[in-house]
């Protein structure tokens, strides 16, 4: 008897790890779908369309020499730096929300983009080329990132209320210099300088490096899933469970500015992917980590590839940033959400 009923309790164990596996295996391909269908419709969408057909025959290395222009060079880069951006923002949304245990945190809640955007503007008064600017934006994220754990962790420990407040402060204060900045600046530079504020991704040419940033965090993430899960119920059940409170939070905290320092300099300040992907998709999909964060990273690259093309085909041949269309598409998206969670 006690044979039968360990064999029964065995069977059980093994039904269920397979639903909970389907359950995580299905949202995510079918995520993953999307994902590629959003980077192939903002490749064929734009002044000259490309269709399915044009589409296979540049990819197989065959297609007129225009489309392996427009698709090669200009609109695959773009795109591909689109869905990278996204997914970076929505991931590093989706552990903030789990560090600070708030549903309302987003990448850029502790100043990361606004000591980005200080470097970025800093280099563009001062005349500087393209990977400058690009490379003073990230080092302005990361000097964001140091000055806010430096200063919430002061002489003792932080806890999620005192990095929170810290972040704000700092970020308050990286507002008052790009307003000064603005000010300043020459008449002639304030269009590309409000550009980059607002989130373009006409100079995104290279979106290796954003890739492989979204490809190395997100294996690096998923074994700490399970930690993030007990985490997200409180430090001191996560204690007590044995989990290594401490180090998951500091991991947590460097890994989302890592991917918020990557987003931002790419592609500027970009709102509300980081804040609505990961929110909607708890309200779908529950708050297991091993399922949401994966899914921010396909959900959020292919909202921001969707939205890039609109910016590019909304009122063509002019384009609009990137940002304008998150802002417009996350207000109402929000608003319903909470009208929804209520």
């Amino acid at each position: 008897m006690g044979a039968a009923e360990q064999n029964m309790s065995s069977a059980r164990s093994a039904a269920a790890g397979r639903v909970g596996l389907r359950r995580i295996v299905l949202p995510l391909a079918l995520l993953a779908v999307f994902a590629a269908l959003s980077v192939c419709v903002a490749v064929a969408v734009g002044s000259v369309p490309v269709g399915p057909a044009e589409l296979w025959a540049v990819f197989t290395g065959d297609g007129a020499p225009l489309h392996r222009t427009l698709v090669i060079e200009l609109r695959a880069p773009r795109a591909l730096s689109a869905f990278a951006v996204g997914g970076l923002l929505a991931a590093a949304g989706a552990l903030m929300q789990v560090l600070l245990r708030n549903p309302l945190a987003d990448p850029y809640v502790l100043g990361v983009s606004g000591g980005a955007a200080v470097g970025a503007l800093g280099a563009m008064l001062a005349g500087l080329g393209a990977a400058v600017v690009s490379g003073s934006a990230f080092a302005g994220a990361l000097l964001s990132t140091l000055l806010v754990f430096g200063l919430a962790h002061g002489t003792g420990s932080w806890t999620p209320t005192r990095l929170l407040l810290t972040g704000v402060v700092v970020a308050s204060g990286w507002g008052a210099l790009i307003t000064f900045l603005l000010a300043v600046g020459p008449t002639d530079q304030l269009p590309g300088m409000l550009y980059w504020l607002m989130g373009d991704l006409a100079y995104a040419r290279t979106p290796w490096m954003a890739l492989a940033m979204l490809a190395g965090i997100c294996l690096l993430i998923l074994p700490m899933a399970r930690s993030l899960n007990v985490l997200a119920r409180g430090p001191l059940q996560a204690a007590a469970l044995g989990v290594p409170v401490r180090v998951v939070e500091w991991s947590v905290y460097v890994v989302a500015s890592l991917m918020t320092a990557v987003a931002v300099t790419t592609a500027g300040s970009i709102g509300f992917v980081g804040l609505v992907v990961p929110h909607m998709l708890r309200l779908v999909l529950g708050n297991d980590q091993r399922l949401i964060l994966p899914a921010a990273a396909l959900a959020g690259g292919a909202l921001l590839a969707l939205a890039d093309t609109l910016a590019r085909t909304l009122i063509a041949p002019e384009q609009l940033p990137v940002g304008v269309i998150t802002a417009l598409l996350g207000v109402p998206t929000f608003l319903f959400l909470l009208y929804r969670s209520r």
